[in-house]
C-alpha cells in the first residue's frame, strides 16, 4: 500500500512541474526511484506491488542472525550490522544503502526501535596531504569470554586528510612509554610521519600549557625532539580541533567493540587490524565520499619517512609487555615464540616483558631482569619458534636453586619455610629473590642466621628484607671485616639488587632491631 501511494505522489508531483531532483528531495528519495516509477504504467505498478512479498533479498539467508543481533543490541547500527556480517558472513556481498533498508524493515517489523544520539558539528576546510594526524585515547567495558565485565583502553591515530586510521588496545592504562611505543607503531602503519601531530591536553604527554609554552613530559620531550614533529595541543571546548580522531573514537567503541567478546589482548588486537582492513579504512567516508585507504595510497607519499630505530628505542622497547599462555610461547606479530616449561603459572602473573635488539626477540621476566628467552625474529606467520632447550622444566631448576640455598644454612628447616613464604608472596621475581638471598649469605655470612631469626620473629618474607637486616647487624656491630669481606660477592646482575617488590623505611629496621646490638 505504501508503495502505491508512493506512485501516486510521484506522478502527481511531475504533472504540477516538479523536477526529478525536487521531486527526489521532497520525498527523501534517490533519482533513480524516481525515474523507475514515473517509467510504470498503472497496469505494471498494480502487477509488481504483489510480487514484493514473495520477492527475496539478498540478506534473507542471514535474516534470523541479524534479527538476533537487533534483539540482542537494541541499539546496534546498521553499519556494525554490516561489518558483522562481512567479518562472520564474507560470502555475502551488499551494498551499505541494502544494509540499512533491510535493517530498518526488520526494526519497523518487530518493534525494535533504535535510539538516536545528536551532536553539533561545525564544518572545517580540509587540510593538505601529510600535514596532520589527531591523536586521542579511550575506554570501553566489554565482555569476557567468561562472562566478567572487562575494561579495555586503546589510542587512535588518525591522519586528516584521507581518514587512514590505526589502533592499538591495551588491558590496562596508558603509559607515557606506551604512547610512544604506539606512535611509532602508527608510524610505521601509516608508512611515514606527518609534520603536526593534534592531541589533547593529555597528563601522558604534557606537565602542562603554560599561557602557550607547552611542558611536554621528559620522555616526550626527548621523542619529539628525536623525532622533529610540531605538537598542537587542544584548548578546553574546542571539538572542532580534533573533531576527527574524537568521530574515530566513536567509531572504534560503537561500531568494533561494542558488543564483542573478549578473549585475550593479543587476538582483540588482531581482530581491530582485521576491523581496519575490511571496515573503519574501506569503507566509503560520509564526509569525504572516498575510501580511507585509497586516499592513504596518495597521501603516503607526502609523509616523512622515518627511521627504523631510534637511539633510545632499546629503553622503550624494554615497556613492551607479553601474557604467558599456558602452553609456554608468547605472541608477537602473528607469531609464537616458546619459553621454557613451567614458565606458565596456573595461578601466577604471567606478564614477560621483551625487547628487539637487531633481529633478535629478547624475553626477559621484569623490564630489565633475567633473560628467560632469546629467539631469532621470524619473518613470516603463524610460524612457532621453538627453542629445544625450553621442553626442560624451568620450575625445576628453581627447585634445586632452593634446596641449594638451604643447605647453606644451619637451621634448614627455618630456612626452608622462609623461602616457601617467598614464593608464595612473588612467584614472578621467584629467581630474583633467590639471587638476592645467594648474595646476602655469601657476603654477610655471620649475621645471616640472626636476620633469618628476625625475618621470622617480625614476619618478614622478602629477600630484601633479610639483606637490609644483615646489613643492618654489621653497622651496628661495627663489624668493618664483615663489610670487606662484600667484596668476594658473587656477581649478580644490577637488575636484581635493584628489584624490590617492597621498599621499607630504614627506621622499621632500627625499630625492629632495637636492643640486638646491645
Amino acid at each position: 500500500m505504501e508503495k502505491l501511494v508512493l506512485y501516486v505522489q510521484i506522478h502527481q508531483l511531475k504533472e504540477q512541474g516538479f523536477s526529478i531532483s525536487a521531486i527526489a528531495r521532497k520525498l527523501d528519495l534517490a533519482r533513480n526511484t524516481v525515474y523507475k516509477y514515473l517509467e510504470m504504467t498503472p497496469e505494471e505498478i498494480s502487477e509488481w506491488l504483489p510480487t514484493l512479498s514473495s520477492r527475496k533479498k539478498k540478506l534473507d539467508p542471514v535474516r534470523d542472525w541479524i534479527i538476533s543481533w537487533l534483539k540482542e543490541h537494541p541499539d546496534l547500527s546498521s553499519s556494525q550490522v554490516e561489518d558483522w556480517l562481512k567479518e562472520k558472513h564474507p560470502g555475502i556481498k551488499v551494498a551499505g544503502s541494502t544494509v540499512r533498508s533491510y535493517v530498518s524493515e526488520i526494526r519497523e517489523m518487530y518493534y525494535i526501535p533504535k535510539e538516536l544520539h545528536t551532536r553539533m558539528h561545525e564544518a572545517v576546510e580540509e587540510l593538505p596531504m601529510g600535514q596532520q594526524v589527531q591523536v586521542d585515547w579511550g575506554e570501553i567495558t566489554v565482555k569476557h569470554i567468561d562472562g566478567k565485565d572487562t575494561k579495555l583502553y586503546f589510542i587512535t591515530f588518525v591522519l586528516s586528510h584521507s581518514r587512514y586510521k590505526y589502533v592499538e588496545w591495551l588491558d590496562r592504562p596508558f603509559t607515557t612509554r606506551d604512547t610512544i611505543r604506539c606512535h611509532e607503531q602508527a608510524f610505521h602503519y601509516f608508512g611515514g610521519m606527518p609534520e603536526e601531530i593534534v592531541y589533547d591536553q593529555d597528563h601522558l604527554i604534557t606537565v602542562s600549557e603554560n599561557a602557550g609554552d607547552i611542558i611536554l613530559t621528559g620522555e616526550f620531550q626527548a621523542y619529539k625532539q628525536e623525532r622533529g614533529f610540531r605538537i598542537y595541543l587542544c584548548r578546553k571546548s574546542d571539538p572542532q580541533s580534533k573533531g576527527k580522531v574524537e568521530n574515530v573514537v566513536k567509531y572504534v567503541k560503537y561500531n568494533f567493540a561494542k558488543h564483542r567478546v573478549f578473549q585475550n589482548l593479543e587476538t582483540w588486537n588482531e581482530q581491530c587490524l582485521k576491523w581496519l582492513e575490511r571496515t573503519g579504512n574501506y569503507n566509503v567516508h560520509y564526509t569525504t565520499k572516498k575510501r580511507p585507504a585509497e586516499v592513504h595510497a596518495l597521501e603516503k607519499q607526502h609523509l616523512r619517512p622515518v627511521s627504523s630505530l631510534l637511539s633510545f628505542e632499546s629503553n622503550l622497547e624494554a615497556s613492551i609487555s607479553r601474557t604467558v599462555h599456558k602452553d609456554n610461547v608468547i605472541k608477537y606479530k602473528s607469531n609464537r615464540y616458546s619459553l621454557p616449561l613451567g614458565t606458565y603459572r596456573p595461578k601466577g602473573d604471567n606478564t614477560v616483558f621483551i625487547e628487539i635488539i637487531e633481529k633478535d626477540l629478547i624475553i626477559r621476566a621484569t623490564p630489565k631482569g633475567e633473560i628467560l628467552a632469546t629467539h631469532r625474529l621470524s619473518q613470516g606467520k603463524g610460524e612457532l619458534i621453538k627453542n629445544r632447550h625450553h621442553s626442560r622444566d624451568r620450575s625445576k631448576g628453581i627447585q634445586a636453586y632452593k634446596e641449594t640455598l638451604i643447605r647453606q644454612f644451619k637451621d634448614q628447616e627455618k630456612a626452608g619455610q622462609f623461602l616457601h613464604e617467598i614464593g608464595i608472596r612473588y612467584p614472578r621475581y621467584i629467581r630474583d629473590q633467590l639471587q638476592i638471598i645467594q648474595h646476602t649469605i655469601t657476603s654477610f655470612r655471620p649475621e645471616v642466621e640472626q636476620a633469618l631469626d628476625t625475618c621470622f620473629k617480625e614476619q618478614l618474607w622478602s629477600a630484601n628484607d633479610l639483606r637490609d637486616i644483615a646489613q643492618h647487624l654489621i653497622r651496628v656491630k661495627g663489624n668493618n671485616s664483615a663489610l670487606a669481606h662484600g667484596t668476594n660477592e658473587i656477581k649478580v646482575d644490577s637488575s636484581v639488587l635493584t628489584a624490590t617488590v617492597q621498599t621499607r623505611d630504614m627506621g622499621e629496621y632500627i625499630s625492629i632491631l632495637e636492643g640486638l646490638g646491645s
